[in-house]
């Protein structure tokens, strides 16, 4: 690629989930995914400050289990789908395997949150939360 540059990204925290396997984790958060906990490292608790439950919450994860070299798949790894370029899909194997998570916040303690719906695995690492305003 032209004009490559190395950006990094370090994580804030990590899910915690009953979720363990990639295999088990439901495509959308909504089609089951179970309540999980997300511990922040402490360098970054105090950006917590302001969260409350109730809220609603965008999460961006980093998908390390996740192929980087896909460009084109059967959504939904369904093969009666046609192949379709990445980019028009939610698949975690992408390029830059971001994915990203709505979900209610369930409780706040001091450096974690417990959180609706959230189809990471365990020890998926989190990158960044925003609100959803």
């Amino acid at each position: 690629m032209e004009n490559e540059i190395d950006y990094q990204l370090t994580p804030i925290g990590f899910v915690a989930s009953g979720l363990i396997l990639r295999e088990e984790a439901p495509s959308q958060g909504d089609e089951g995914a179970p309540n999980a906990l997300i511990n922040f490292q402490d360098e970054v608790a105090e950006g917590l400050d302001g969260i409350m439950a109730g809220q609603q919450l965008l999460i961006f994860t980093w998908f390390h289990q996740s192929s980087r070299d896909v460009l084109k798949l059967h959504p939904r790894w369904d093969k009666r789908n046609p192949l379709t370029g990445v980019f028009a899909t939610r698949s975690p194997d992408r390029p830059n395997p971001i994915g990203l998570h709505p979900v209610r916040v369930l409780k706040v303690e001091r450096n974690r949150i417990q959180v609706s719906n959230l189809e990471a695995i365990n020890g998926t690492p989190v990158i960044d939360i925003k609100p959803v305003i």
